[in-house]
């Protein structure tokens, strides 16, 4: 797998390269900027399998600089990170159709098999990020608005490939939103989930 590593922290840089090395199948790049990132994932032959951008390094400019990479990267894997989780950076990204969300705080083992994970197209997102923060309202579970339009699709008996098309995201990340509404229900599965939602009338 080829990954282009973007970081401002040579130190970090350095680190994630040797332990993605040294688990083996891993071919890693490194840049220290936006610019550089770009002009890497335009020169790359053949193509990355995932981009990893920090949020906070020059260039980046927020969220732009992933618009950017996702743009540049023509629908392949691009993924944020991040010291600190900024304000609503796991729906911002899963809207976006990035890969996901690494926080640097991850142990070495769990972020290199996160790197994999989103390498092989799937989406990765630390649960943590969507647990709410204050006790759930009973109106709406604690869920997002986005994930109560998922949730909308399974109490319409709607596959996820359906919902996916209807809400214009990817299958993983519907995949993921629906894990993650289960977990916020206490649902057994996605079925569970929809009676659950009827009974509170979420949908």
């Amino acid at each position: 797998m080829r990954i282009l590593i973007a970081d401002d922290h040579e130190l970090l840089r350095d680190v994630l390269r040797s332990y993605l090395e040294a688990e083996g199948g891993f071919a890693v790049d490194t840049v220290a900027d936006l610019p550089q990132a770009l002009t890497a994932i335009a020169e790359a032959a053949p193509p990355y399998d995932l981009v990893v951008l920090d949020y906070g390094m020059p260039g980046m400019d927020g969220y732009a600089g992933l618009d950017a990479a996702l743009a540049a990267n023509f629908g392949r894997p691009v993924a944020l990170m991040s010291g600190l989780a900024p304000p609503g950076v796991a729906e911002r990204v899963l809207d976006s159709g990035a890969a996901g969300y690494l926080p640097k705080t991850l142990p070495a083992r769990s972020l290199v098999n996160a790197i994999r994970f989103m390498a092989a197209g799937e989406t990765y997102m630390p649960i943590d990020l969507h647990r709410p923060s204050q006790a759930p309202e009973p109106e709406t579970g604690g869920l997002s608005p986005r994930e109560r339009q998922v949730l909308a699709g399974l109490c319409g008996g709607h596959a996820n490939k359906e919902i996916a098309r209807d809400l214009g995201l990817r299958e993983p990340t519907i995949k993921l939103h629906v894990k993650l509404i289960c977990r916020k229900l206490g649902a057994r599965n996605r079925t569970h989930a929809a009676m659950i939602a009827r009974e509170r009338a979420i949908c």
